[in-house]
């Protein structure tokens, strides 16, 4: 593209660096040749969907020349009698990502300010800046807080303002797996300005498995200015189908289905998600199977000398003691993917998808191998 077609472009959006996904399989064996690829690199379920849902995707196959039904109104209602809520509350989206995106063109403007946590979500600032508002960042946690790199909800909100219209919270956060306890989250929503939206992102939710972490739909009467979004992308296994969605107060909603797009939410997609929310035994074999591979990976990591944050998610970050993108290059060498997070302010660490026991010990040998003194 041209300067000139650059300057075209909305001021926003002309300075907008793209988000960067984990380096996919086939990009790495058509750069090295290599076969028997491990990618733990984008935070995936790695034993895949159900069975449920594959069967459930076989069956509608011969529709595929019909359009998804764009109210997704079996979706809805499953989601709704899941929830415990009203179908009015729901807004499905292309992964709950796309959500972040409407509430920030929902709700953001050139004069308004959006709060968000040092080391969360990167699609944060991408759609503040995309809609040309100012993003406002506030100090994560120290290293001697509770949940050292996490949110400080003290320090976002001395950040808020007259002018700030939304503030994002990850919760458990994106890269780092930390959380932030129900009380602590409800004292936050209960000083935030009623006139601030609050998007909290529940993408790992299924995964955690502590007892003081809060489930924020449960709120929604008492903050009307919430909006909580979770995915079917990791623990259901639903990672390339995109489908997410979000719950908050209807008023809320309706604002949201009015600018999303139409059958934004594919046919195989609607189909897949039904099915998989009913199988709970997946969910549950997933949820398992993580807490297992997560402290496989802590304890080698504890093993070898290296500082991981606690994570409650179904990856975990750790601080590798030398340039991370060496280490990440020698990775990839050895055939494993796992992600860079430079971008998130964490030059020396690398995050690692927590895999099955098989691919959790190849990592692990191959991490061996990286970090050997030459």
């Amino acid at each position: 593209m041209t300067e000139s077609m650059t300057q075209m472009a909305v001021s926003g959006v002309q300075g907008l660096r793209p988000y960067q996904p984990g380096k996919p399989v086939d990009e790495l064996e058509r750069d090295l040749g290599i076969r028997n690829i491990i990618k733990l690199a984008s935070n995936e379920n790695p034993l895949g969907p159900s069975s449920r849902v594959v069967d459930a995707i076989r069956s509608h196959l011969p529709e595929l020349a019909r359009y998804p039904d764009g109210s997704g109104f079996r979706l809805k209602k499953a989601l709704a009698g899941k929830l415990g809520v009203a179908p009015e509350q729901i807004t499905l989206a292309n992964g709950s990502s796309e959500v972040l995106g409407l509430s920030a063109s929902i709700f953001l403007s050139e004069k308004s300010r959006a709060v968000y946590s040092e080391h969360a979500f990167a699609m944060y600032p991408i759609v503040i800046q995309a809609v040309g508002a100012r993003a406002v960042v506030a100090p994560a946690s120290t290293a001697a807080s509770r949940q050292r790199y996490g949110h400080d909800l003290d320090a976002m909100l001395r950040c808020v303002d007259a002018d700030t219209r939304v503030v994002f919270i990850a919760n458990p956060n994106n890269p780092t797996g930390t959380y932030l306890t129900d009380s602590a989250l409800d004292g936050f929503l209960s000083e935030l300005p009623k006139s601030v939206l609050c998007v909290v992102d529940e993408a790992y939710f299924e995964y955690v498995g502590v007892k003081d972490y809060p489930d924020t739909i449960g709120w929604l009467d008492r903050y009307p200015n919430l909006i909580v979004t979770r995915t079917f992308s990791k623990a259901y296994g639903l990672a390339g189908l995109r489908v997410g969605y979000s719950v908050s107060h209807p008023e809320m909603a309706d604002l949201l289905n009015r600018l999303r797009q139409p059958f934004n939410v594919n046919a195989l997609g609607l189909v897949a998600a039904e099915a998989a929310l009913d199988d709970d035994e997946h969910v549950l074999h997933s949820k398992t199977v993580n807490a297992a591979g997560l402290q496989q990976l802590v304890s080698a990591f504890e093993e070898r000398g290296l500082e991981s944050i606690p994570s409650v998610a179904n990856f975990v970050t750790v601080d590798v003691k030398r340039p991370a993108a060496d280490v990440y290059e020698r990775l990839l060498h050895q055939g494993v993917i796992v992600r860079l997070v430079e971008n998130y302010d964490l030059p020396g660490h690398l995050r690692i998808t927590v895999g099955t026991e098989e691919e959790n010990r190849s990592f692990i040998s191959a991490l061996d191998c990286a970090v050997a003194d030459d």
